[in-house]
């Protein structure tokens, strides 16, 4: 189906994917295994306990499982050497706003000279078709005027996560122009929304946060409830990413940056958010504000994936109620019990499914 991953395009296809112990990571590794890709997955052990790859068994079900640092160029350059890699899908990554802000030089290192790194290091590789790097919907110079940013807009960021992101995109395209290109490997940027479902335990996200309280029959405590987000299932983020690589390797023409997101005006504050899912879960649709000094994390942000629909056939299937509902269900039915990997192949199953 037009703008769905083909498992006809992946089928023996060798990936490298970084960070498939991350949340992202894991739904993408398995994705690719279930099309039958030859995955080699390189990241640091599980950064969260519990963790979707422990829960899912994510690294017996890839070809190889490599446990390695960005930072470390040998090991980088040995996992590409191993990996062989036709399509590589660069996802690994100091993920987290707010330990960026206490941990600037970290982040910068993971996500920058990191990105450095691994592009250095493919550039001995033979056979190489394409390769996505995904950076954030938080690199654009955000001036918080409530329009959705799109990929001409200019680059930015007032932390160092945003920075970092916004730095890689520069590295990536930098490296595009002086080596790549030249030898016909394409290599492009994805600029994903904030992304929700299944899966995620990361700290200082709003989903894993809800879930915690909701689990000690606390109130949650929100930051920032006014502030929106360009909120997406990791399916449709996940999604993209791959049809994104699949038409890089096979068509010239396709953008280099893409971003991917809802619909301009389809963007939910925290706070509208967070009583969704509290609904979903059946609890009290209750939470309290803690009033704290201004910080510099952004209020506002949208983005446009207008160009990713119309060159890639591509949109966002699980919107509105199904959003909230697909992530609740697998939250839900964990605590029940229910097996992660089971309930991974069977909402992609069902997301495979639905119409156009």
């Amino acid at each position: 189906m037009k703008g769905l991953p083909s498992a006809d395009f992946w089928r023996g296809r060798r990936v490298l994917l970084t960070g498939h112990t991350g949340f992202k990571g894991g739904w993408t590794a398995l994705w690719l295994a279930r099309m039958g890709a030859h995955v080699t997955g390189f990241s640091l052990a599980p950064q969260d306990d519990p963790s979707l790859c422990a829960l899912a068994d994510v690294e017996r079900r890839i070809a190889l499982s490599i446990k390695g640092d960005l930072r470390d160029e040998a090991a980088v350059a040995d996992a590409i050497r191993r990996a062989r890699p036709h399509v590589i899908l660069h996802m690994a990554a100091q993920p987290l706003v707010r330990r960026a802000i206490a941990e600037p030089v970290d982040t910068i290192a993971t996500n920058v000279l990191g990105t450095a790194h691994l592009l250095d290091a493919a550039r001995a590789c033979d056979g190489l078709e394409a390769i996505l790097v995904v950076t954030s919907d938080k690199v654009y110079a955000n001036d918080e005027q409530r329009h959705p940013f799109a990929e001409t807009d200019p680059l930015g960021g007032k932390d160092a996560y945003s920075a970092s992101k916004a730095a890689a995109e520069i590295i990536t395209r930098a490296f595009a122009k002086s080596y790549f290109e030249p030898s016909g490997v394409r290599v492009a940027t994805a600029r994903g929304g904030n992304v929700i479902g299944g899966g995620d335990f990361a700290h200082d996200r709003i989903v894993p946060d809800i879930m915690r309280a909701h689990a000690r029959g606390e109130r949650l405590v929100l930051r920032m409830p006014h502030a929106t987000r360009p909120w997406q299932h990791v399916l449709d983020c996940v999604s993209g990413y791959l049809v994104y690589a699949q038409a890089l390797s096979s068509d010239a023409s396709t953008p280099r940056t893409l971003n991917f997101g809802p619909q301009p005006g389809a963007d939910v504050t925290v706070g509208a958010l967070t009583s969704a899912m509290l609904a979903a879960l059946g609890a009290p649709q209750e939470w309290s504000h803690e009033e704290r000094p201004a910080g510099i994390e952004m209020k506002e942000l949208a983005i446009d994936s207008t160009l990713a629909r119309k060159t890639l056939g591509w949109r966002d299937r699980l919107t509105g109620d199904r959003l909230v509902q697909w992530t609740a269900d697998w939250h839900r039915r964990l605590a029940d019990g229910a097996d992660a990997f089971a309930m991974i192949e069977r909402q992609i199953s069902e997301y495979e499914g639905l119409s156009a």
